[in-house]
């Protein structure tokens, strides 16, 4: 599994940028209500000048399972993320993609999170990881607004929690702080390093990658991401 992922990548331009800060993952919105939303052909254009080792999720909101694994075979993508309102039994429709399951964080707390799982495990799927984001009415990411870390930590205590992916807020100036925190497998980014709604600003992406990376490194070998 990555470790940093610039989501909402637009563009080659800034594509080419998030190599070179050195994450090792970017995401892709295929979700038309984003300012973020990219069309299969230009996230095609994308992927083309990706070096081995910098790994594509594809963001979906709600789309179908035929739809979502034409996309991903189309692109080859590394991940699926489902960053929507989709039922645990989606999963079993997207049997054999690696899948990273999306929980924006409400009222409930972990409950829904708590509750997809149990779900998830009586069916006999499987979830790559989980990414905690920040609950806001009509959004499905990108608020730019951080949560209670707290609660991303009583998750990693939760029995046979897949990997976290913490997300919701983070920027360059308190990635750091929610690393050494929370200690997550990795982090995910996309208000947090723009410049406007779907062009990043290289310098804060570039100082992003730099200490989240600094902050794993720092981490003991039990909790780092891989």
């Amino acid at each position: 599994m990555f470790r940093i992922k610039i989501c909402g990548i637009t563009n080659v331009e800034d594509a080419r940028a998030a190599v070179e800060s050195g994450a090792d993952a970017i995401g892709l919105n295929f979700f038309r209500g984003s300012p973020r939303y990219v069309a299969a052909e230009r996230a095609r254009e994308i992927a083309a000048i990706l070096p081995p080792g910098v790994e594509k999720v594809g963001v979906f909101v709600n789309m179908p399972s035929t739809e979502v694994r034409a996309m991903a075979n189309s692109l080859g993508l590394d991940h699926i993320q489902l960053h929507g309102d989709e039922p645990p039994e989606q999963l079993t429709e997207l049997a054999g993609l690696s899948v990273l399951r999306a929980f924006r964080l409400g009222p409930d707390g972990l409950t829904s999170v708590s509750l997809h799982l149990k779900r998830t495990a009586e069916l006999q799927a499987t979830i790559a990881g989980v990414l905690l984001d920040t609950f806001r009415a009509g959004q499905y990411g990108g608020t730019g607004h951080s949560f209670d870390w707290q609660r991303a930590i009583d998750y990693t205590r939760l029995p046979n929690a897949p990997p976290l992916v913490l997300a919701g807020g983070l920027t360059d100036e308190n990635v750091a702080a929610a690393i050494a925190e929370v200690r997550p497998t990795a982090v995910d980014t996309a208000s947090g390093v723009e410049a406007s709604p779907g062009r990043k600003d290289i310098a804060r992406m570039m100082r992003f990658v730099s200490a989240a990376r600094t902050a794993f490194d720092a981490l003991p070998n039990a909790v780092r991401g891989v």
